[in-house]
């Protein structure tokens, strides 16, 4: 069911992050090595790193792309208290006659006193804006009024929080009854802190950012968090890795059930818990639809997750560093097997494209320097990979392009996943 084939990835330390482009054609990786590698997909299905640069005098802990809209734009933070936006120049025959590609820094953001954790580019319809965390519990939004000039960004909004920020998400609605919102995970340790995800959703009346909810039932810390595409739906769904995957739904209360300051108020459900990693998460991502859940944590282990009709969510696979799908009698594993869940990929498929053409997902992992791909091929059953030496390691990363499942095409789709050795 998977095809592996590996890159060299010549980053000389940990990678932390791998981040789809809006079309998943290009990715970008960071590392402890202070750098940012972008690859490019051949017609071939090869990936060519076409740009490679030193990006900070720390580990770059994340890296993100802006929706094409707004041109080939990356954005990173590292632990040397900065991030930074990046922006490709276009026109360079040369480097492009080799394969390669340019980027000049537009500008860097110094306002954080201690290590920037996460940053992540606001959804479209709000313009080319930039939301940063730093450990020291500060969320901070930026803006860049002129999106012909990324040298010039505006810092429009600063979160103080009581506790370290690990992680932040966007809720991607456009709908002009949600107020715009940022989910805020910590991975403070103490055990008698609670709360540690909190909601923060813009004001119209104040024109600043204010504390919706706070998350009591979550004491763990957080290693990172994504709200589900919204797709018209008249609620929010957000999904938590801490010590287990974990999946909320926020419902707003009506107006006369929220605070006089017009602030929304949710009523919170934990709607599925799972302890299948039987270790730390660290990454959840979800596909474009909003209806699968993909998970990755110190088990070394990808795991895919989707309700039913009845709302309940279960386990649909699970994929192991080498590529294998793991056996149904394998601990972790709920209900059915990985054949079985790839059967209905393929089913879905065909009932809904009238073929069982190659889709679905690709899983990409690092180790010593080097990127796997899997690629799961639907039409094909079978597989094959190119290494069986990643064992024993940590999933801490996960991207999944948005382009790998459209409205018309159907079938739960994921693309990509990326491996940390420890």
């Amino acid at each position: 069911m998977f095809v592996a084939r590996s890159i060299a990835a010549d980053h000389k330390d940990l990678i932390h992050d791998v981040s789809f482009d809006f079309h998943g054609r290009r990715m970008a990786t960071c590392s402890s090595d202070q750098s940012v590698k972008v690859w490019d997909k051949t017609e071939n299905g090869d990936w060519h790193c076409t740009a490679s640069w030193k990006t900070h005098s720390g580990s770059v802990w994340r890296v993100t792309w802006a929706h094409p809209e707004f041109g080939q734009v990356l954005a990173s933070c590292s632990f040397d208290r900065t991030a930074a936006v990046w922006e490709e120049i276009v026109g360079e025959s040369n480097d492009k006659l080799h394969g390669q590609s340019h980027w000049v820094k537009r500008t860097t953001l110094v306002d954080s006193r201690t290590s920037v954790t996460d940053a992540k580019f606001a959804p479209k319809h709000m313009g080319l804006m930039l939301a940063t965390c730093s450990a020291d519990g500060v969320v901070r939004v930026y803006e860049a009024p002129d999106v012909m000039n990324l040298s010039q960004w505006s810092l429009q909004h600063e979160i103080s929080g009581k506790l370290s920020c690990s992680c932040i998400s966007w809720n991607p609605s456009s709908s002009r009854t949600h107020a715009p919102m940022i989910a805020v995970g910590s991975d403070d340790s103490s055990p008698n802190i609670m709360g540690k995800v909190q909601i923060y959703e813009y004001n119209e009346n104040t024109r600043k950012y204010v504390k919706a909810e706070t998350f009591a039932m979550v004491v763990d810390p957080v290693h990172d968090l994504s709200f589900a595409p919204n797709l018209g739906r008249p609620y929010h769904i957000l999904a938590v890795a801490t010590k287990d995957v974990r999946i909320f739904t926020l419902k707003p209360l009506r107006k006369e059930q929220t605070s006089s300051g017009g602030v929304t108020k949710f009523d919170i459900h934990t709607v599925a818990q799972f302890d299948h990693h039987n270790s730390q998460v660290w990454r959840v991502s979800w596909n474009i639809t909003g209806t699968v859940l993909a998970s990755s944590g110190d088990d070394g282990s990808v795991r895919l997750w989707k309700a039913n009709y009845m709302e309940n969510w279960k386990c649909t696979g699970v994929l192991k560093g080498d590529g294998n799908p793991v056996s149904s009698n394998q601990p972790g594993l709920m209900g059915s097997s990985f054949g079985s869940a790839n059967q209905s990929l393929q089913n879905s498929q065909n009932s809904m494209n009238g073929s069982s053409s190659s889709r679905g997902l690709s899983v990409q992992t690092a180790l010593r320097g080097i990127l796997y791909i899997y690629t799961k091929d639907i039409a094909a059953h079978q597989s094959s990979v190119t290494t069986k030496q990643v064992y024993g390691s940590a999933y801490n990363c996960i991207s999944v392009p948005p382009w790998t499942q459209r409205l018309d095409q159907g079938g739960p789709v994921l693309h990509a996943l990326f491996l940390r050795l420890w």
